[in-house]
C-alpha cells in the first residue's frame, strides 16, 4: 500500500513537471497585448518576464490591466519567442512570419500586405493572443470561424492564417468595398449588413483606420 502511494505521487510529480505553462496578459493603454510568463513592480516600472527568457521593462501608466492567460502552451524555444521583439512587446512581422504570409496571400490571391497590417492590428503578431471575446491567434479567429475551416488548433500560425485569410477573402468578395470588408472582420459581417454599411462602434472604425494607416505607409 504504501509502495502505491509513492507510485501515485510520483505520477503527480511527473504530470506536474509536463504540464503546459499558464502566463499572463498584458494589456497596453495603445490596445495591444502581450503574454509573458509572469510580472513584477520595480517603482514606477513593471518588469514583464518574457516567455523565452529576459525581461523587459516599461512604465506602470501604460498598462491598462494584466489577467490570466488561460490557454495553456508548452514554453517555446527563447530564439522563436525572442527575434524581431521591439521594446513595445509587438515583433516584426518580416523577421518571423513574412515568409508564410506571402506564401499563403499568394495561394489565396489576398495582398499580402494587407494580411500583415490585420495581423499588426489584431494581435501584434503574438501567435498566443487570445481576446477577451475569445479571437484567437495571429489572426484572432473567432471560434466559429476556426469551426468554419476546420481548425484543429488555432495557434497553429499556418492553420490560423490560412483560415483568417479565406475569411477576409469571403468578405472581400460579399461587400462592396475593403473598408467594409475590414469592419466586418472586426465587427462581423452581420453587424455590417444591420446599419447597411459602416457600424458606428468607435472600435471598429478605428480599427479599419489604422489598418487603411498601415497599408499606405512606405515600406523600408
Amino acid at each position: 500500500m504504501k509502495r502505491a502511494l509513492v507510485s501515485c505521487a510520483a505520477c503527480v510529480v511527473i504530470q506536474l513537471l509536463a504540464s503546459p505553462v499558464h502566463a499572463e496578459l498584458v494589456f497596453f493603454a495603445t490596445g495591444r497585448f502581450l503574454s509573458v510568463k509572469s510580472h513584477r513592480l520595480d517603482g514606477e516600472s513593471l518588469v514583464l518576464n518574457l516567455r523565452g527568457g529576459g525581461e523587459m521593462m516599461c512604465d506602470r501608466s501604460i498598462v491598462v490591466s494584466i489577467e490570466p492567460d488561460e490557454v495553456p502552451y508548452p514554453d517555446p524555444e527563447p530564439e522563436a519567442v525572442n527575434a524581431g521583439l521591439n521594446a513595445d512587446g509587438t515583433f516584426d512581422a518580416s523577421v518571423r512570419y513574412a515568409k508564410l504570409i506571402d506564401n499563403v496571400a499568394a495561394e489565396q490571391g489576398v495582398d499580402a500586405r494587407l494580411v500583415k497590417a490585420i495581423i499588426q492590428v489584431e494581435s501584434a503578431f503574438q501567435e498566443r493572443a487570445r481576446s477577451r471575446k475569445g479571437a484567437m491567434g495571429l489572426m484572432q479567429l473567432m471560434p466559429e470561424t476556426a469551426r468554419q475551416y476546420a481548425i484543429a488548433d488555432p495557434y497553429e500560425p499556418r492553420s490560423n492564417i490560412e483560415a483568417g485569410i479565406k475569411h477576409l477573402k469571403g468578405l472581400m468578395k460579399r461587400l462592396p468595398n475593403l473598408s467594409l470588408a475590414l469592419a466586418a472582420y472586426n465587427a462581423g459581417e452581420a453587424a455590417v449588413q444591420r446599419y447597411r454599411g459602416m457600424p458606428p462602434y468607435a472600435e471598429t472604425r478605428d480599427y479599419v483606420t489604422r489598418i487603411l494607416k498601415l497599408l499606405v505607409r512606405p515600406t523600408s
